[in-house]
């Protein structure tokens, strides 16, 4: 048992009051296994909650894993937390395509049906039948 759960384990009598535990941002112990999971999947289409654009997710990272550079370029009072998912997109908006990293939290569901016509999705994906993107084989981590 850890010190930490020990900690909280000799305290069942209510006799001696249990030492603060140093908590992550997500409330659990740094010493906790870590149960984050990505709330959108390689394939999918989603938008930007903010700003006007829309993609298809095609990398996950768990955390934030781009440059200390990338992310001070945001201002401050708009940084995302770097302990969430972030994606990387197939991007577009009404002028162009691009590669856009995003945080979890900025992004939505694309409700539209319509297409993303980013030109790189044909070499990593397949159109589904129901409109969707597909990961082409040998493309999978």
């Amino acid at each position: 048992m850890t010190s930490e759960a020990s900690a909280v384990a000799d305290d069942s009598s209510g006799s001696a009051e249990a030492p603060a535990l140093d908590l992550r941002e997500d409330g659990y112990p740094h010493s906790a296994i870590d149960h984050r999971q990505a709330k959108f999947q390689i394939g999918q289409i989603v938008r930007h909650r903010l700003f006007d654009f829309r993609g298809v997710i095609f990398d996950v990272d768990p955390v934030f894993a781009n440059s200390d550079e990338w992310y001070e370029a945001i201002p401050e009072d708009m940084r995302p937390s770097k302990d969430q998912p972030y994606y990387h997109l197939f991007a577009e908006n009404d002028k162009t395509h691009y590669v856009a990293y995003v945080s979890e939290g900025n992004l939505l569901p694309d409700e539209t049906d319509a297409p993303v016509s980013h030109p790189d999705i044909p070499d990593f994906f397949e159109m589904t039948p129901s409109g969707g993107y597909l990961l082409k084989s040998g493309h999978a981590h």
